[in-house]
Protein backbone atom coordinates (compact mmCIF):
# COMPACT_ATOMS: atom_id res chain seq x y z
CA UNK A 1 0.00 0.00 0.00
CA UNK A 2 1.38 3.43 -0.88
CA UNK A 3 2.31 5.86 1.88
CA UNK A 4 0.63 8.74 0.06
CA UNK A 5 -3.10 9.02 0.89
CA UNK A 6 -5.33 8.46 -2.15
CA UNK A 7 -7.08 11.33 -3.83
CA UNK A 8 -10.77 10.97 -3.00
CA UNK A 9 -13.33 12.00 -5.60
CA UNK A 10 -17.10 11.95 -5.82
CA UNK A 11 -18.27 9.85 -8.74
CA UNK A 12 -20.52 11.56 -11.28
CA UNK A 13 -24.08 10.25 -11.02
CA UNK A 14 -26.64 11.76 -13.35
CA UNK A 15 -29.41 13.72 -11.57
CA UNK A 16 -27.88 12.83 -8.17
CA UNK A 17 -24.35 14.24 -7.84
CA UNK A 18 -25.70 17.76 -8.20
CA UNK A 19 -24.80 21.17 -6.76
CA UNK A 20 -27.10 20.88 -3.70
CA UNK A 21 -25.56 17.52 -2.80
CA UNK A 22 -22.05 18.95 -3.15
CA UNK A 23 -22.87 21.87 -0.87
CA UNK A 24 -24.35 19.60 1.81
CA UNK A 25 -21.57 17.04 1.47
CA UNK A 26 -18.86 19.70 1.73
CA UNK A 27 -20.10 20.62 5.21
CA UNK A 28 -19.47 17.02 6.24
CA UNK A 29 -15.94 16.77 4.94
CA UNK A 30 -16.46 16.16 1.26
CA UNK A 31 -14.12 14.71 -1.37
CA UNK A 32 -10.86 16.17 -2.65
CA UNK A 33 -12.32 16.46 -6.16
CA UNK A 34 -15.85 16.80 -7.51
CA UNK A 35 -16.88 15.52 -10.95
CA UNK A 36 -19.97 16.91 -12.63
CA UNK A 37 -22.87 15.03 -14.12
CA UNK A 38 -22.09 14.52 -17.77
CA UNK A 39 -22.63 17.32 -20.27
CA UNK A 40 -24.35 15.80 -23.30
CA UNK A 41 -22.42 16.66 -26.46
CA UNK A 42 -23.73 16.51 -30.01
CA UNK A 43 -23.61 18.60 -33.17
CA UNK A 44 -25.79 21.48 -31.92
CA UNK A 45 -25.34 21.13 -28.15
CA UNK A 46 -24.19 23.70 -25.61
CA UNK A 47 -23.29 23.03 -21.98
CA UNK A 48 -26.31 22.58 -19.72
CA UNK A 49 -26.80 25.75 -17.67
CA UNK A 50 -27.89 23.73 -14.63
CA UNK A 51 -24.85 21.48 -14.65
CA UNK A 52 -22.60 24.46 -15.39
CA UNK A 53 -23.84 26.04 -12.16
CA UNK A 54 -22.36 23.12 -10.23
CA UNK A 55 -18.96 24.46 -11.29
CA UNK A 56 -19.54 28.22 -11.14
CA UNK A 57 -21.52 28.17 -7.87
CA UNK A 58 -20.01 25.25 -5.96
CA UNK A 59 -18.04 27.46 -3.51
CA UNK A 60 -16.41 24.38 -1.96
CA UNK A 61 -12.88 25.48 -2.75
CA UNK A 62 -12.22 22.04 -4.20
CA UNK A 63 -11.34 21.28 -7.84
CA UNK A 64 -14.23 20.47 -10.16
CA UNK A 65 -13.83 18.26 -13.23
CA UNK A 66 -16.35 18.75 -16.04
CA UNK A 67 -17.41 15.43 -17.54
CA UNK A 68 -18.68 15.15 -21.12
CA UNK A 69 -20.45 12.35 -22.94
CA UNK A 70 -20.57 12.12 -26.72
CA UNK A 71 -18.79 10.51 -29.66
CA UNK A 72 -17.71 13.21 -32.09
CA UNK A 73 -14.14 14.42 -31.51
CA UNK A 74 -14.77 17.86 -32.99
CA UNK A 75 -17.94 18.44 -30.98
CA UNK A 76 -16.23 17.28 -27.79
CA UNK A 77 -13.31 19.64 -28.44
CA UNK A 78 -15.68 22.53 -29.14
CA UNK A 79 -17.58 21.83 -25.93
CA UNK A 80 -14.39 21.56 -23.89
CA UNK A 81 -13.35 25.00 -25.11
CA UNK A 82 -16.76 26.42 -24.20
CA UNK A 83 -16.75 24.80 -20.75
CA UNK A 84 -13.32 26.24 -19.99
CA UNK A 85 -14.34 29.69 -21.20
CA UNK A 86 -17.46 29.73 -19.03
CA UNK A 87 -16.08 28.20 -15.85
CA UNK A 88 -12.91 27.60 -13.88
CA UNK A 89 -13.15 23.81 -14.12
CA UNK A 90 -9.90 22.09 -13.20
CA UNK A 91 -10.12 19.64 -16.05
CA UNK A 92 -12.16 17.78 -18.63
CA UNK A 93 -13.24 14.14 -18.35
CA UNK A 94 -14.84 11.95 -21.01
CA UNK A 95 -17.32 9.23 -20.07
CA UNK A 96 -16.44 5.86 -21.60
CA UNK A 97 -18.46 3.77 -19.20
CA UNK A 98 -22.14 4.70 -18.90
CA UNK A 99 -24.09 1.45 -19.40
CA UNK A 100 -27.50 3.05 -19.98
CA UNK A 101 -29.06 1.62 -23.16
CA UNK A 102 -30.18 5.05 -24.38
CA UNK A 103 -26.56 6.28 -24.16
CA UNK A 104 -24.92 3.18 -25.61
CA UNK A 105 -27.51 3.17 -28.39
CA UNK A 106 -26.08 6.51 -29.51
CA UNK A 107 -22.55 5.06 -29.56
CA UNK A 108 -21.60 7.08 -26.51
CA UNK A 109 -20.59 6.19 -22.97
CA UNK A 110 -19.76 2.51 -22.66
CA UNK A 111 -20.37 1.87 -26.35
CA UNK A 112 -17.16 3.76 -27.17
CA UNK A 113 -15.22 0.83 -25.73
CA UNK A 114 -16.04 -1.08 -28.92
CA UNK A 115 -14.23 1.50 -31.08
CA UNK A 116 -10.61 1.95 -30.00
CA UNK A 117 -9.74 4.11 -32.99
CA UNK A 118 -12.48 6.58 -32.07
CA UNK A 119 -11.25 6.74 -28.46
CA UNK A 120 -7.82 7.73 -29.78
CA UNK A 121 -9.33 10.37 -32.06
CA UNK A 122 -11.22 11.86 -29.11
CA UNK A 123 -8.08 12.04 -26.96
CA UNK A 124 -6.05 13.57 -29.80
CA UNK A 125 -8.75 16.17 -30.49
CA UNK A 126 -9.06 17.18 -26.85
CA UNK A 127 -5.42 17.32 -25.78
CA UNK A 128 -4.52 20.54 -27.69
CA UNK A 129 -7.55 22.45 -26.37
CA UNK A 130 -7.78 21.25 -22.75
CA UNK A 131 -5.81 23.60 -20.52
CA UNK A 132 -6.30 21.63 -17.29
CA UNK A 133 -6.24 17.91 -16.72
CA UNK A 134 -7.58 15.56 -19.40
CA UNK A 135 -8.96 12.31 -18.02
CA UNK A 136 -11.19 9.46 -19.11
CA UNK A 137 -13.56 7.38 -16.99
CA UNK A 138 -13.84 3.86 -18.34
CA UNK A 139 -15.05 0.36 -17.68
CA UNK A 140 -13.08 -2.82 -18.38
CA UNK A 141 -14.76 -3.53 -21.69
CA UNK A 142 -18.18 -3.83 -23.24
CA UNK A 143 -18.90 -7.57 -23.12
CA UNK A 144 -16.10 -9.09 -21.05
CA UNK A 145 -13.15 -7.99 -18.92
CA UNK A 146 -10.84 -9.78 -21.36
CA UNK A 147 -11.27 -6.76 -23.63
CA UNK A 148 -9.34 -4.70 -21.09
CA UNK A 149 -5.94 -5.88 -22.32
CA UNK A 150 -6.46 -4.14 -25.67
CA UNK A 151 -7.94 -1.11 -23.94
CA UNK A 152 -5.02 -0.93 -21.55
CA UNK A 153 -2.54 -1.00 -24.42
CA UNK A 154 -4.45 1.89 -25.99
CA UNK A 155 -4.74 3.92 -22.79
CA UNK A 156 -0.99 3.63 -22.23
CA UNK A 157 -0.36 5.58 -25.46
CA UNK A 158 -2.99 8.30 -25.02
CA UNK A 159 -2.09 11.86 -23.92
CA UNK A 160 -4.07 11.64 -20.69
CA UNK A 161 -3.38 12.92 -17.18
CA UNK A 162 -5.34 10.18 -15.45
CA UNK A 163 -7.83 7.35 -15.83
CA UNK A 164 -10.72 6.37 -13.56
CA UNK A 165 -11.63 2.70 -13.89
CA UNK A 166 -14.97 1.23 -12.87
CA UNK A 167 -14.01 -2.39 -12.38
CA UNK A 168 -16.90 -3.93 -14.31
CA UNK A 169 -17.86 -4.27 -17.96
CA UNK A 170 -20.73 -2.39 -19.55
CA UNK A 171 -22.78 -5.60 -19.70
CA UNK A 172 -22.23 -6.20 -15.99
CA UNK A 173 -23.66 -2.78 -15.12
CA UNK A 174 -23.59 -2.68 -11.30
CA UNK A 175 -24.46 -6.26 -10.36
CA UNK A 176 -21.24 -8.26 -10.58
CA UNK A 177 -18.16 -8.42 -8.39
CA UNK A 178 -15.59 -5.73 -9.10
CA UNK A 179 -12.59 -7.04 -11.05
CA UNK A 180 -9.80 -5.52 -8.97
CA UNK A 181 -6.97 -7.41 -10.70
CA UNK A 182 -7.45 -5.40 -13.89
CA UNK A 183 -7.40 -2.11 -11.97
CA UNK A 184 -4.20 -3.21 -10.20
CA UNK A 185 -2.63 -4.06 -13.56
CA UNK A 186 -3.50 -0.62 -14.90
CA UNK A 187 -1.90 0.99 -11.83
CA UNK A 188 1.34 -0.85 -12.60
CA UNK A 189 1.39 -0.25 -16.35
CA UNK A 190 -0.06 3.19 -17.06
CA UNK A 191 2.21 6.26 -17.05
CA UNK A 192 -0.29 8.42 -15.16
CA UNK A 193 -2.43 8.06 -12.00
CA UNK A 194 -5.30 5.58 -11.88
CA UNK A 195 -8.44 6.08 -9.81
CA UNK A 196 -10.33 2.96 -8.70
CA UNK A 197 -14.13 2.97 -8.80
CA UNK A 198 -16.88 0.43 -8.20
CA UNK A 199 -18.80 -0.70 -5.11
CA UNK A 200 -16.88 1.40 -2.60
CA UNK A 201 -19.80 1.59 -0.20
CA UNK A 202 -18.05 1.80 3.17
CA UNK A 203 -14.72 2.61 4.79
CA UNK A 204 -13.87 -1.09 4.83
CA UNK A 205 -14.52 -1.50 1.12
CA UNK A 206 -12.53 1.69 0.42
CA UNK A 207 -9.55 0.34 2.33
CA UNK A 208 -9.93 -3.03 0.62
CA UNK A 209 -10.00 -1.42 -2.82
CA UNK A 210 -6.89 0.57 -2.00
CA UNK A 211 -5.07 -2.50 -0.71
CA UNK A 212 -6.05 -4.65 -3.70
CA UNK A 213 -5.22 -2.08 -6.38
CA UNK A 214 -2.73 0.43 -4.91
CA UNK A 215 -4.61 3.05 -6.94
CA UNK A 216 -3.63 6.70 -6.57
CA UNK A 217 -7.28 7.66 -6.17
CA UNK A 218 -10.59 6.29 -4.99
CA UNK A 219 -13.84 7.40 -6.60
CA UNK A 220 -16.93 6.90 -4.46
CA UNK A 221 -20.51 7.23 -5.69
CA UNK A 222 -23.39 5.40 -4.05
CA UNK A 223 -21.49 4.97 -0.79
CA UNK A 224 -21.01 8.72 -0.49
CA UNK A 225 -24.66 9.53 -1.19
CA UNK A 226 -25.60 7.20 1.64
CA UNK A 227 -22.84 8.37 3.97
CA UNK A 228 -21.49 11.87 3.23
CA UNK A 229 -18.94 11.49 6.05
CA UNK A 230 -17.20 8.63 4.24
CA UNK A 231 -14.44 10.81 2.79
CA UNK A 232 -13.36 12.09 6.20
CA UNK A 233 -13.76 8.60 7.64
CA UNK A 234 -11.40 7.16 5.01
CA UNK A 235 -8.89 9.93 5.72
CA UNK A 236 -9.12 9.23 9.45
CA UNK A 237 -8.77 5.48 8.98
CA UNK A 238 -5.68 5.84 6.78
CA UNK A 239 -4.13 8.31 9.23
CA UNK A 240 -4.80 5.95 12.15
CA UNK A 241 -7.06 8.49 13.82
CA UNK A 242 -10.29 7.85 15.69
CA UNK A 243 -13.04 7.63 13.09
CA UNK A 244 -16.22 9.68 13.35
CA UNK A 245 -19.29 7.45 13.64
CA UNK A 246 -22.49 9.24 12.59
CA UNK A 247 -25.73 8.48 14.38
CA UNK A 248 -29.18 8.11 12.88
CA UNK A 249 -29.92 11.65 14.10
CA UNK A 250 -26.87 12.87 12.16
CA UNK A 251 -28.29 11.12 9.12
CA UNK A 252 -31.64 12.82 9.59
CA UNK A 253 -29.88 16.21 9.82
CA UNK A 254 -28.11 15.42 6.55
CA UNK A 255 -31.43 14.59 4.88
CA UNK A 256 -32.93 17.80 6.23
CA UNK A 257 -30.03 19.87 4.85
CA UNK A 258 -30.32 18.13 1.51
CA UNK A 259 -34.09 18.66 1.47
CA UNK A 260 -33.59 22.41 1.96
CA UNK A 261 -30.65 22.69 -0.45
CA UNK A 262 -32.50 20.97 -3.28
CA UNK A 263 -35.55 23.19 -2.64
CA UNK A 264 -33.37 26.31 -2.75
CA UNK A 265 -32.12 25.47 -6.25
CA UNK A 266 -35.51 24.48 -7.68
CA UNK A 267 -36.87 26.98 -10.18
CA UNK A 268 -40.44 25.71 -9.73
CA UNK A 269 -41.06 24.33 -6.25
CA UNK A 270 -43.97 21.98 -5.68
CA UNK A 271 -44.19 19.96 -2.47
CA UNK A 272 -45.12 16.59 -3.94
CA UNK A 273 -42.67 16.83 -6.83
CA UNK A 274 -39.99 17.86 -4.34
CA UNK A 275 -40.57 14.68 -2.34
CA UNK A 276 -40.28 12.71 -5.56
CA UNK A 277 -37.02 14.49 -6.33
CA UNK A 278 -35.63 13.62 -2.89
CA UNK A 279 -36.36 9.94 -3.45
CA UNK A 280 -33.52 9.80 -5.99
CA UNK A 281 -31.18 10.45 -3.07
CA UNK A 282 -33.15 8.40 -0.57
CA UNK A 283 -32.78 5.26 -2.69
CA UNK A 284 -29.14 5.30 -1.55
CA UNK A 285 -29.45 6.97 1.86
CA UNK A 286 -32.04 4.53 3.18
CA UNK A 287 -29.93 1.41 2.56
CA UNK A 288 -29.23 -0.69 5.62
CA UNK A 289 -31.71 0.99 7.95
CA UNK A 290 -34.48 -0.85 9.84
CA UNK A 291 -34.04 -4.05 7.83
CA UNK A 292 -35.35 -2.40 4.68
CA UNK A 293 -38.50 -1.00 6.27
CA UNK A 294 -37.23 2.57 6.01
CA UNK A 295 -36.62 2.13 2.29
CA UNK A 296 -40.06 0.63 1.70
CA UNK A 297 -41.86 3.33 3.63
CA UNK A 298 -39.94 6.31 2.24
CA UNK A 299 -40.67 5.12 -1.29
CA UNK A 300 -44.40 5.26 -0.50
CA UNK A 301 -44.22 8.80 0.90
CA UNK A 302 -46.15 11.30 -1.21
CA UNK A 303 -46.30 14.54 0.79
CA UNK A 304 -43.67 16.28 2.94
CA UNK A 305 -45.70 15.23 6.00
CA UNK A 306 -45.48 11.59 4.89
CA UNK A 307 -41.77 11.95 4.19
CA UNK A 308 -40.85 13.44 7.56
CA UNK A 309 -43.11 11.12 9.54
CA UNK A 310 -41.15 8.18 8.15
CA UNK A 311 -37.81 9.90 8.81
CA UNK A 312 -38.81 10.83 12.37
CA UNK A 313 -39.94 7.33 13.18
CA UNK A 314 -36.80 5.60 11.90
CA UNK A 315 -34.07 8.20 12.47
CA UNK A 316 -34.82 10.01 15.73
CA UNK A 317 -32.31 7.88 17.56
CA UNK A 318 -28.74 8.22 18.93
CA UNK A 319 -28.03 4.75 17.54
CA UNK A 320 -24.93 4.60 15.36
CA UNK A 321 -25.58 4.45 11.64
CA UNK A 322 -24.59 1.08 10.15
CA UNK A 323 -21.12 1.29 8.65
CA UNK A 324 -22.23 -0.73 5.64
CA UNK A 325 -25.54 -0.80 3.73
CA UNK A 326 -25.73 -4.57 4.07
CA UNK A 327 -26.82 -5.60 7.54
CA UNK A 328 -25.73 -9.25 7.29
CA UNK A 329 -22.04 -8.51 6.78
CA UNK A 330 -21.78 -10.74 3.71
CA UNK A 331 -19.04 -10.45 1.15
CA UNK A 332 -19.89 -7.62 -1.19
CA UNK A 333 -18.36 -7.54 -4.66
CA UNK A 334 -15.31 -9.46 -3.50
CA UNK A 335 -14.58 -7.24 -0.51
CA UNK A 336 -14.62 -8.46 3.08
CA UNK A 337 -17.09 -5.97 4.47
CA UNK A 338 -17.09 -5.80 8.27
CA UNK A 339 -20.36 -4.28 9.35
CA UNK A 340 -20.19 -1.78 12.23
CA UNK A 341 -16.47 -2.30 12.61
Amino acid sequence: MTATPPTLSLAPMQDVSTLPLWQVMHRRGGPDVYVTEYFRVHSDSHPSKEILRSITESYTGKPVIAQMIGNDPADLARTAIELQSRSDCAGIDVNLGCPAPRICGKKSGGALLMDLDLIREIADALRPVVTGSLTFKTRLGFETEREFQDLLALFATLPLDGLAIHGRTVREKYQSDVHTDEIAQAVLELPYPVTANGSIVSVQSALAMRKKTNAAGLMIGRGAIRNPWIFDQVRQAIAGEEMFQPTLIDLKDYISDLYEAVAATSTKFHEKSHVTRLKKFMNYISSGISDGQFTDEIRRAVTPADFWEVCDRHLDSPEKMAADPFADGRLFCGFEVLVNS
